[in-house]
């Protein structure tokens, strides 16, 4: 039977058209597909073998060039970055489940090398309910011959911008296949570059996936080549070790190169694939609840922070002097002076990390703030904030497509700068009701009201997040709520459901949530050792870090389900949006690509 193959495009958040590939089953099944994802340099037509040597005739198949590669436009070899790539991967399976009407329950994924890096990132990143993942060769340390080449990029792309660099793997080093390395030789849709951007950001990427495995809990086939000349093994292994998941299974194939499934002696990977995806498929789709096995992973993280370290021990010692100097540049420092007068975690500090304006008393004291501001999480802060815009914007949209009145409550508000700022001028909601536990945060965030005007359509009131009482009767019921960057502090998810089911109870069907989670932080041992919490002024912001897999198991445990999320692209905050009531289709956040 001859095979029958379109092709396509589907866009990405940023309007970016991303070209794919797809063909139908085989037997005329419409309701399952592989999705198969791309080596770096290569694209979708040298993956698309994969399914014929399958053959598996239910399955359809779908396959991207992602940006920079084959016939999808970008620069040869490069992307925005990393995390623009791994957005665009939830995209084109929302528009798989859109436009082709098949379920993320109902897809399998196939990557290799630099896409399984993008595929780990997503299954982190995202917490997408697949039905299962083949890994292969996943390239999350590349191996870089000449010596301290890491440092010495990451150094010339701080004091160049991005640049190129031309890969120094050959075709004999891929596949023993003689047929494989001549169509790779001869193919003019190769790119042999890669950006500097995209390199490093791969490396970061692999880094935090391996160490933050534990929050996937997607059932997960790894595939590892036994005589790979291009990536490292041991990262491969550890990602395995660390993997939640309840179904994982490993694979070594001994002579192996890289190109694991376009290897000479490539059906031996076949036929482990073949089983493994007819097994799961086989199966109910997986429901397990995997949010205490999270709990358990990341608690055991918090009390190990938590533990006080001897001002004896080196360690001890270390953080010691950090706090020091923290507290002597708070002396010249407006941002740290805040920090430590009211805590790093407060509406205070948040505030001033949102303006982003270096403050102090002398030009030392100015640059000092300039660094502090310029700290990673702070950083993610103010990406956060700007995902928060888009959020509320998106919900805005879909209330008035839908003829409802827009009433917002935002139960932990801080000084409620988020909000007011992401309120568009031409089409103001009916009401905007903001909350805090704070008399401080309440106080300023009343006088920032009174300062735009906007008495008449936002109030300011001082409540209790978790105080169930504080969600009934209200007048008008809310259709948006929002919730920013308070659950991150508490660690007992019985407290945050609270919180939680307040909302599902406040606001009815068809109604929106957006609520932030923060999944990673590079910064958490001196978050916990040395910055000072508003809840007591102590060096004790333990903070336990929440997979998105659990954040929104806790969400639909109050009656939403996410529809549309943002993270940064260190993978710190995330920032979701989920409606009220049944299983929705899946809907974009892209405007010029969504359906109701």
């Amino acid at each position: 039977m001859q095979i029958q193959e379109s092709t396509h495009h589907f866009t990405a958040s940023d309007g970016t058209p991303i070209f794919y590939r797809h063909r139908p089953a085989a037997n005329g099944n419409t309701d399952r597909a592989i999705v198969l994802l791309h080596r770096g340099h290569e694209h979708s037509a040298r993956m698309m073998y994969v399914h014929e040597e399958l053959r598996m005739d239910d399955f359809a198949c779908f396959a991207w060039d992602a940006r920079g590669h084959g016939h999808t436009s970008g620069e040869r070899g490069d992307s925005p970055s990393v995390g623009t790539t791994i957005n665009d991967l939830d995209q084109f399976i929302k528009h798989i489940q859109r436009e082709h009407g098949i379920a993320p329950e109902n897809i399998c994924l196939i990557a290799q090398s630099v896409g399984a890096v993008i595929a780990a990132g997503w299954l982190n990143d995202y917490a997408p309910k697949i039905r299962c993942a083949i890994l292969a060769a996943p390239a999350f340390k590349v191996k870089l011959y000449v010596p301290f080449a890491r440092p010495a990029l990451r150094l010339a792309h701080q004091l160049r911008g991005n640049f190129f660099v031309q890969s120094y793997v050959k075709s004999h080093y891929l596949t023993h296949d003689r047929a494989r390395q001549y169509s790779y030789d001869h193919d003019e849709l190769i790119a042999p570059a890669i950006s500097v951007r995209v390199l490093l950001g791969l490396y970061d990427l692999g880094k935090r996936v391996v160490q933050n495995a534990h929050q996937i809990a997607t059932p997960i086939q790894m595939l590892v080549s036994g005589s790979d000349f291009v990536v490292h093994a041991a990262p491969q292994h550890e990602f395995y070790n660390n993997l939640a998941s309840p179904i994982k299974e490993r694979h070594v194939f001994k002579g192996f190169y890289h190109d694991t499934l376009g290897e000479k002696q490539r059906e031996e990977a076949f036929v482990q694939i073949r089983r493994f995806i007819n097994e799961r498929f086989a199966e109910t789709a997986p429901t397990v609840d995997t949010a205490e096995l999270q709990r358990y992973l990341s608690r055991r993280e918090a009390d190990r922070l938590a533990t006080p370290l001897s001002l004896c021990s080196p360690r001890g010692l270390y953080w010691a002097t950090v706090r020091a100097a923290i507290k002597w540049g708070a002396k010249f420092s407006e941002g740290l002076k805040i920090g430590r007068d009211v805590g790093f975690d407060s509406g205070s500090t948040l505030d001033y990390v949102y303006q982003n304006q270096p403050r102090g008393t002398n030009t030392f004291g100015t640059w000092i703030d300039e660094i502090y501001l310029n700290a990673i999480g702070w950083r993610g802060i103010r990406k956060r904030k700007y995902h928060l815009k888009q959020a509320i914007n998106l919900a805005l949209d879909k209330l008035h497509t839908a003829r409802k009145k827009v009433h917002i409550l935002d139960i932990a508000a801080g000084h409620g700068r988020y909000v007011l700022d992401a309120l568009p001028h031409d089409r103001l909601p009916e009401s905007v009701r903001l909350r805090d536990y704070s008399a401080v945060n309440v106080a300023v965030g009343q006088k920032m009201i009174a300062e735009r005007g906007l008495e008449h359509l936002v109030s300011f009131e001082q409540v209790d997040a978790f105080n169930p009482e504080n969600y009934k009767k209200m007048k008008p019921k809310p259709t948006l709520g929002i919730v920013s960057g308070l659950h991150e502090l508490f660690g007992d998810n019985d407290l945050v459901l609270q919180s939680l089911k307040g909302f599902g109870e406040a606001i009815g069907k068809g109604g929106y949530l957006i609520y932030t989670n923060q999944p990673h932080h590079p910064q958490l041992e001196l978050i916990a050792r040395a910055l000072t919490s508003h809840k007591d002024g102590r060096p004790n912001w333990v903070m336990r870090r929440r997979s998105q897999l659990e954040m929104d198991g806790l969400v639909e445990k109050a009656g939403f389900h996410k529809i549309a999320q943002w993270i940064d692209d260190d993978g710190i905050f995330t920032v979701s949006l989920a409606v009220k009531g049944a299983k929705s289709p899946i809907l974009s956040e892209n405007k010029s690509d969504e359906t109701e």
